[in-house]
């Protein structure tokens, strides 16, 4: 009996914390600077990519990178409980964020059209938890090939 109330309490904070990352989405035109999310709505691909202030966009998009990081890692963390994987998991993200964000600088300091689909996925990257959606099956996949060893 016990073992389903925790179980039920950590879906709870799971959900909680998915609901999170879904108002970072939400709210983001509120929250952060950021001229290319109407750019990238728009037929980007035959426009001309908004004038910006890089070191605004660059400050708001580590920003959000480390609140959904953040949310991201608790949801690894309350998943597993294990800190092997949430360690493994911070460094990933730290990596992931240097070469991703290089890869923006570079792609907005040298834009040009053809290179605006790659802007738009390195840049989703960056302001998209997309990375959970990795690591969360690769680790249960670990967790239960660990399980049919022992």
């Amino acid at each position: 009996m016990e073992k389903t109330v925790k179980k039920r309490y950590r879906v709870l904070q799971i959900g909680l914390l998915v609901i999170l990352l879904a108002a970072v989405r939400f709210f983001e035109q509120d929250i952060f600077y950021d001229p290319l999310i109407l750019f990238f709505k728009s037929d980007y691909l035959l426009g001309i990519i908004p004038p910006m202030d890089m070191a605004k966009l660059m400050i708001n998009l580590t920003m959000r990178y480390a609140l959904n990081t953040s949310i991201s890692l608790l949801i690894i963390y309350i998943s597993f409980k294990d800190l092997g994987i949430l360690k493994f998991s911070t460094i990933l993200y730290v990596v992931l964020y240097a070469l991703a964000t290089s890869a923006f600088i570079f792609l907005v300091l040298n834009i040009e059209r053809e290179h605006y689909l790659a802007l738009f996925y390195v840049r989703r990257f960056l302001i998209h938890p997309l990375f959970l959606l990795i690591l969360l099956p690769a680790f249960y996949y670990y967790r239960l090939t660990l399980r049919r060893k022992s």
